[in-house]
């Protein structure tokens, strides 16, 4: 093929892309901070693209858009790592919440609301709702959860063999029950929130239209919802 004319067939399918990773992007914004910038995220997703158009040999159709994702989504946790993306206070405060969430649910038997996790963290609510916008780069897990000098290590009771890593503990089939139970635990609103977010890829934006609220308070669903299945894990 003629260099000008494949130079113009790369330009124009990196334009008919964009689009995906501006979606990625904005999926991912989910389990960001706030301060985390999405056209920060959409830059690193597009030096993603470059670099899936560069490599990939095969036919441009839907396998392309399957590889391409993979690597806009490398690219786009390749810079947070780079940018130390979670700082500790972020962290702090989930675990805050998530140590309210389990004496409440001993305590009462049940899951508590926002309302009595606020209480309990002796707080008003709109400053406990504050606090999971600010979180709301928590995650169900982090890196650190897998480490023995971890002040709190999270999988303690699954991780008995010292030769498990975590790609093991991760495909464990006990780890997987227990969060699709947990998960079925969750508030109604709460769990339609992670459904869709994670099975059906809707943004925070969407999921707002689908639920009639703004974004922001899909994010402090979200947010909770982690906190939730956290606390539930560590407890199991």
């Amino acid at each position: 093929m003629n260099t000008a004319v494949e130079t113009v067939n790369k330009e124009q399918f990196f334009e008919n892309c964009t689009p995906l990773v501006k979606r990625i992007a904005h999926h991912m914004m989910a389990r960001l901070p706030a301060s985390v910038q999405v056209d920060d995220i959409i830059q690193a997703g597009m030096m993603g693209l470059l670099d899936a158009i560069k490599r990939y040999e095969g036919s441009h159709g839907r396998q392309f858009e399957s590889y391409a994702a993979q690597r806009i989504r490398g690219s786009i946790l390749d810079e947070l790592r780079e940018a130390d993306w979670l700082p500790r206070g972020v962290r702090k405060k989930m675990r805050q919440i998530e140590a309210a969430v389990r004496t409440l649910e001993q305590r009462m038997g049940r899951v508590p609301s926002e309302q009595e996790l606020a209480t309990e963290l002796n707080i008003p609510l709109e400053e406990y709702q504050g606090t999971l916008q600010d979180a709301r780069g928590g995650q169900l897990m982090f890196y650190e959860d897998f480490q023995k000098d971890d002040d709190e290590p999270f999988f303690d009771r699954l991780c008995s063999d010292s030769q498990n890593d975590p790609l093991e503990l991760l495909m464990d089939v006990r780890l997987r029950t227990m969060l699709v139970d947990a998960i079925a635990d969750l508030p109604s609103r709460e769990k339609m929130v992670m459904g869709m977010h994670y099975e059906q890829e809707m943004n925070l934006r969407e999921i707002g239209e689908v639920l009639g609220v703004s974004e922001s308070r899909v994010c402090q669903l979200h947010t909770q919802a982690v906190a939730r299945l956290r606390s539930r894990l560590r407890s199991l």
